[in-house]
């Protein structure tokens, strides 16, 4: 049985959530502030906190965190965070605030229960980061650069 409480304040995203976590066993709260989040993990505990990146005068940056601060104070429970992101570009966001994963819109059911499976299991979920098999290596780099600084002396 799984905890999940979901800061947004557009219902077609709760809609989704929904859609994609409510199993009979999960119990899935929401909040339509940024700021209600922390108060609502203190009044019950949460597996996952699902964060819209847009949401009211807090958006989802600032509250994971003020989660991550508060739980690091043990304050606060540390549940996972899963960041809904609006477009590939928020990523840096997401990593800047310490989440657990994030998924970019526009969502679907399927991407979001596998997401939120795995921050639950204490995993990680990253969307829209190459895999560093795609990354160039520190060699590849430096053998790179010694020819283009010869090339630009030539």
């Amino acid at each position: 049985m799984s905890e999940v409480l979901v800061a947004t304040d557009a219902d077609w995203i709760l809609d989704e959530v929904r859609a994609a976590l409510a199993d009979g066993e999960s119990t899935i709260r929401w909040v339509r502030n940024g700021k209600d989040v922390v108060p609502a993990l203190r009044e019950r505990e949460a597996d996952i906190v699902v964060l819209d990146l847009q949401i009211g005068n807090m958006g989802g940056m600032a509250t994971c965190m003020e989660i991550r601060l508060e739980a690091g104070a043990d304050r606060l429970c540390d549940p996972g965070v899963l960041m809904l992101l609006d477009r590939a570009a928020d990523v840096f966001l997401a990593q800047r605030c310490d989440a657990d994963g994030w998924l970019i819109k526009p969502l679907d059911a399927f991407r979001l229960r596998r997401a939120a499976d795995a921050i639950i299991r204490g995993e990680t979920y990253r969307e829209g980061v190459p895999a560093e098999s795609e990354v160039a290596s520190p060699e590849v780099v430096e053998e790179i650069a010694p020819a283009e600084a010869d090339a630009e002396v030539g």
